[in-house]
């Protein structure tokens, strides 16, 4: 099952119409533990990248999802979400990303 991984700053509604439209198997989920059942994960995003960066935080995905990408497990960032990847950003302020991917996400 694919993970669309719901901390509040995301179009979720798009992202899992297109998903069903092409037949994928999906769930949007809000807990840590779910996340982690998930064969793929998809961490979208819309915003600010502090804002962003703070709600994943606050939500308590930021640690599972660093585990399970860590652990090999395939992930997508779209948009927001692929800059949250990034080690950090320098949109309004300098904030630290996930540190997924080096490098940083400069307008």
């Amino acid at each position: 099952m694919l993970a669309i991984v719901d901390y509040g700053v995301g179009n979720l509604y798009s992202l899992a119409s297109s998903l069903k439209c092409i037949g994928v198997e999906h769930a949007v989920v809000s807990d840590p533990e779910a996340l982690r059942r998930a064969d793929r994960i998809i961490l979208p995003g819309v915003g600010a990248f502090g804002d962003a960066a703070r709600k994943l935080r606050q939500s308590g995905m930021r640690d599972v999802l660093l585990q399970e990408a860590r652990s090999g497990k395939p992930l997508l960032g779209i948009c927001l979400g692929m800059q949250l990847l990034f080690d950090r950003s320098f949109e309004y302020g300098e904030h630290p990303g996930l540190g997924l991917i080096s490098g940083r996400s400069v307008r």
